[in-house]
């Protein structure tokens, strides 16, 4: 790789060193190494190590010179054999896909990765860093949260797909959610019906289908209906609502149907993800199947994120919902109602990372109706024995004993 000084610099100012003095330091490296077309990272270090030691204090030196004896880079080694560095950042939000708190998951990230540089572990197999975590949660935060992590891996391993429906109306925060919720899981297939619906514009004009072309909540303005007037407000948006529903329910069913078949997660977002889909799908369906209701159960809130939303996004101005909220209100009661008769999950959008939080929750709460494996059957044959040596609040032993019981025989694989 080549020689770059703002790495240099970086290591230099957490050394101790002031930015100034390491950015004429870098400089002076650079110039030493203007006639070299090759050198190793140790004679790079002995080259900085010699002008550190003629300019600067010992204890920026000793600093520089301590992490030298730790590995610089842990590898991790899937089942596949393929190599790659641990990344903290990746391994703190799989545990947050588990359901753990994200505090938490940064403390235990931290707690395994310094223990493994303290232990000079240079390399450790999936099979072994998850059954190191798998013991870290459950001597630091308890049998509940291991048991979260053990059944969430388990899934993971297996070839089912995970069906993760979002309903709610305009303003309830579908879509924002929906794409956190996809990166945290490693989901990279959303789909949302309003697009569905914009398909199916395209194909089929508005005289002939004119409660297709309409907001939804706006579609009973065009049911044919001669005595609205008399009519109860609530039931006809009610109605609009249902009659666009079913419209698209072969749409979302197909979505749904290509998922399966493909074995590809997938979440389905938008005012039409009824939980009469759930009902369409095969029951011998091998998919994991969750289905939630957003809704945001203040007025002024509700007001307050219609407002931002078209100050946010331009083409979608606000005064065209706030101009519609009354109707906007009355569909988020039927679809709150609807989720209530189903016995569907409502999550409050109140703040955007407790209901984030919640609704990885429900997920979980459903994979572990699915999965009820043991240790040993997740992360491999070597969990028994390892376990025996292990006792108590003391994890950060199982580390050599982790590693060495890995080395003499391969973990089984899981599919």
């Amino acid at each position: 790789m080549p020689f770059l000084r703002g790495i240099l610099i970086r290591n230099l100012i957490s050394s101790g060193l002031p930015f100034d003095q390491s950015f004429e330091l870098a400089n002076q490296v650079r110039a030493a190494l203007a006639d070299t077309d090759e050198i190793s990272t140790q004679h790079l270090r002995k080259l900085v190590d010699g002008l550190l030691g003629a300019s600067c204090e010992k204890s920026i030196l000793a600093q520089y010179r301590a992490p030298a004896s730790a590995p610089t880079r842990i590898k991790v080694i899937d089942l596949n054999g393929t190599e790659s560095a641990f990344s903290r950042g990746k391994h703190q939000r799989y545990l947050q896909s588990s359901a753990i708190r994200a505090g938490d998951a940064e403390q235990i990230t931290n707690s395994i990765y310094n223990q493994l540089l303290a232990s000079g572990v240079s390399s450790i197999t999936t099979r072994q860093l998850g059954y190191l975590t798998y013991l870290c949660l459950q001597q630091e935060l308890g049998d509940t949260q291991a048991s979260q992590y053990l059944c969430w891996t388990e899934f993971q391993h297996s070839d089912r797909p995970l069906l993760l429906l979002i309903c709610g109306a305009v303003g309830s925060g579908k879509s924002s959610i929906a794409n956190e919720i996809g990166h945290r899981l490693d989901i990279v297939r959303t789909q949302s019906t309003d697009m569905l619906r914009e398909v199916m514009r395209s194909m089929i004009p508005r005289k002939l289908m004119p409660v297709l072309h309409c907001s939804s909540f706006d579609a009973w303005r065009t049911l044919p209906i001669q005595d609205k007037k008399d009519r109860n407000k609530d039931l006809l948006v009610a109605e609009g609502y249902r009659v666009q529903t079913d419209l698209l329910a072969l749409a979302c069913e197909a979505v749904m149907l290509r998922a399966i078949r493909e074995s590809t997660p997938l979440i389905l977002e938008g005012v039409h993800a009824h939980p009469s889909l759930v009902q369409m799908l095969p029951r011998d369906t091998d998919a994991v199947v969750v289905h939630v209701t957003l809704g945001v159960m203040q007025e002024k809130e509700l007001k307050a994120r219609l407002l931002g939303r078209g100050t946010n996004e331009p083409r979608r101005r606000a005064r065209k919902y706030l101009n519609k909220f009354d109707s906007i209100w009355r569909l988020q009661s039927v679809v709150l109602s609807e989720a209530e008769r189903c016995d569907t999950p409502i999550i409050p959008n109140v703040d955007r990372e407790t209901a984030i939080f919640q609704l990885i929750s429900v997920v979980n709460q459903e994979v572990s109706r699915h999965f009820h494996g043991s240790p040993a059957a997740v992360f491999g044959g070597f969990v028994g024995r390892t376990r025996k040596q292990v006792t108590g609040k003391a994890w950060q032993k199982s580390v050599p004993l982790l590693t060495k019981a890995g080395k003499s025989g391969r973990a089984r694989p899981s599919r």
